[in-house]
């Protein structure tokens, strides 16, 4: 539950410009579309992803750690990660089967981004059902296990010499294509109001230096 006395004294530490900016970035936030990053080794392609998302507004990012501590590269990242929300699954030896399962409990379609015989061509891709594209490790692409559980294959087409292309510049192409065409469709793809009032909240204290002390003082001597 979110103190709206906090949230309005907090405010007054930003410029009208950064609140209206936040604002604006929240009405282009999405969670009809999510990405699922299976055991990614390479921090710059990670986090090329993860700066992808924040740049289409996708807001939530899950990233599974079976063999692989996933790390972000800051000067790739460009800061994205403050703003994006992202679920680790590494505690456990079925993290994907976890992190599949959580999704499809959401309403989440699993749809695998790998060449399959099955796969559907990004061109030809419904946007209508709540979709996770999942993304896998650079050499190898999806485990079988997601190949399994998968509702849905996706492909980039392709009519060079070369079959397969850098996991970040994929996500990049088929994270533009689907939300171009969310944002030009009549779906109800934003997220919720009380979604974006969490979201706003937790920017601005990420935004804040030394919050921690400011929250603590509020509440010692201004809470009144």
């Amino acid at each position: 539950m979110i103190d709206k006395k906090f949230l309005e004294y907090l405010e007054g530490y930003l410029t009208d410009k950064r609140k209206t900016l936040f604002r604006k970035v929240l009405e282009n936030r999405t969670r009809h579309f999510t990405v699922v990053l299976e055991d990614i080794y390479q921090p710059h392609n990670a986090s090329a992803v993860v700066r992808t998302c924040d740049i289409f507004g996708i807001q939530d990012i899950h990233v599974i750690e079976n063999k692989y501590i996933n790390k972000v590269s800051r000067h790739v990242a460009k800061g994205s990660q403050k703003w994006i929300t992202s679920k680790r699954y590494k505690s456990d030896g079925n993290n994907t089967q976890i992190c599949l399962d959580s999704l499809k409990a959401k309403g989440y379609q699993i749809i695998a981004t790998t060449p399959h015989n099955d796969s559907c061509l990004l061109q030809d891709f419904d946007i209508t059902k709540k979709s996770a594209f999942v993304f896998g490790v650079e050499a190898d692409g999806v485990s079988d296990y997601v190949k399994e559980q998968a509702d849905g294959f996706l492909k980039i087409p392709m009519v060079g010499f070369t079959e397969s292309l850098n996991i970040s510049v994929a996500a990049a192409i088929i994270l533009q294509d689907v939300t171009t065409k969310l944002r030009n469709s009549n779906l109800d793809w934003q997220i919720l109001e009380e979604e974006k009032e969490i979201l706003y909240f937790d920017w601005i204290k990420k935004t804040i230096k030394n919050v921690d002390k400011i929250e603590e003082y509020y509440y010692q001597n201004l809470n009144l």
